[in-house]
């Protein structure tokens, strides 16, 4: 399914089934800009975001971007598999209400501070310094928007639970934060960049190198923050069945790490993109109501060993809202026999329907990952 873009200063390699035009824009600044390395990589689930699209990989030379990371830094998937080979409607109802009960959701926090060992190795960064307190408030709470607490049944016979959260407003701050400095330097130095979205910073600058060791200590967050939730999950999930675990996975899709492509060190840059390479496990979750994946990566140096981190929007949040028909939608997920969130008009955004066809996305990168365990849906919170 590759298609190669190549009217720009290096190619952009693109395993999209089609692509909308603000994203393919978006990839074509990106191709042009002089610090992008060998090519531009557009995963299946790709779409329009600030600056970068999502699911969007560039690999840079001597250049941090953070907007090519986002605003959600460390944003990924945890999903434990459990013992059970069965579970019946009433059990889950039960679990899911004690996740309720102890997972704050969207903008809530907890209400009091959470222990976690690792603040205590925090970068002395002003933002990260400043965001420390309210951080410690955070860790195990779920978030908003598209992200997920799932129970889902395998094509191994086996009972999963999957969650989706990055590293909360915690995060947020630190990418705003090292932006707005990228920008100023940009600004001082009259760099030409296509806009300020993809402002970055030269990584002999004192400022990049904060950026990525804060960048760093946000992945570290990110990832207790999903191991807190997920011992919730289990907890709940062995109470009610006395089931036990034996499995887990827990990995990042935004962030931006050094690795050695086509001979050279590179600082790639995932944003929306999960890490194939050879022999690695990942994640890749559909939209509410469609089957997830646990998958081992292919190695593909085209993609820089990178594959989907999902199924990828095709409707604006506010677009959703305005032209889903909530009657419908629910009535599909109950024929589904799922048990779903969409309540209202207001939760039409996280509707399937506002998503590409997850088995199309996985068909576009048959040559990026095999697929291990196909998992259907039987329970999800959203945020």
């Amino acid at each position: 399914m590759l298609k190669v873009y190549t009217e720009n200063r290096i190619p952009i390699k693109s395993w999209c089934v089609d692509i909308e035009d603000g994203a393919l824009k978006q990839a074509n600044d990106l191709a042009n800009l002089p610090f992008a390395y060998k090519h531009i990589a557009l995963m299946p689930d790709c779409h329009q975001g600030y600056g970068m699209p999502i699911g969007g990989v560039m690999a840079t030379r001597g250049v941090v971007v953070p907007n090519a990371v986002g605003v959600d830094i460390g944003c990924g998937m945890i999903a434990k598999r459990s013992t059970l080979t069965s579970i019946d409607t009433d059990s889950i109802k039960r679990i899911m209400g004690d996740i309720r009960d102890a997972v704050p959701l969207g903008f809530n926090h907890h209400k009091e501070r959470q222990g976690w060992d690792g603040f205590g190795d925090a970068p002395d960064t002003k933002i990260v310094q400043q965001e420390m307190n309210k951080a410690s408030y955070q860790i195990g709470t779920l978030g908003g928007g598209n992200h997920f607490i799932e129970i889902q049944y395998g094509s191994d016979g086996r009972v999963w639970i999957m969650i989706h959260s990055g590293s909360r407003n915690f995060g947020f701050k630190i990418a705003q934060e090292y932006h707005n400095l990228a920008k100023m330097f940009c600004d001082r130095w009259f760099s030409a960049i296509p806009n300020t979205d993809l402002a970055f910073l030269p990584i002999e600058e004192q400022g990049a190198k904060d950026y990525i060791d804060s960048m760093n200590f946000a992945l570290a967050f990110a990832k207790v923050n999903r191991d807190n939730m997920m011992f919730v999950c289990t907890e709940a999930m062995s109470a009610h069945t006395g089931c036990g675990f034996d499995d887990e996975i827990n990995i990042h899709h935004n962030y931006a790490a050094w690795e050695n492509h086509f001979g050279k060190n590179v600082l790639v840059h995932r944003k929306g993109a999960t890490l194939a390479r050879k022999g690695s496990r990942g994640i890749i979750p559909g939209s509410q109501g469609t089957a997830s994946y646990i998958v081992t990566g292919l190695g593909n140096k085209d993609s820089f060993t990178s594959c989907s981190h999902g199924a990828g929007r095709t409707m604006g949040r506010n677009e959703a809202k305005r032209t889903l028909d909530l009657d419908k939608t629910i009535a599909m997920l109950d024929s589904a026999g799922v048990i779903h969130s969409i309540r209202g008009v207001d939760d039409l955004d996280e509707a399937p329907q506002a998503y590409k066809d997850i088995d199309m996305v996985m068909k576009a990168q048959d040559d990026l990952v095999s697929v291990d365990v196909e998992l259907k849906p039987l329970a999800v919170i959203k945020g």
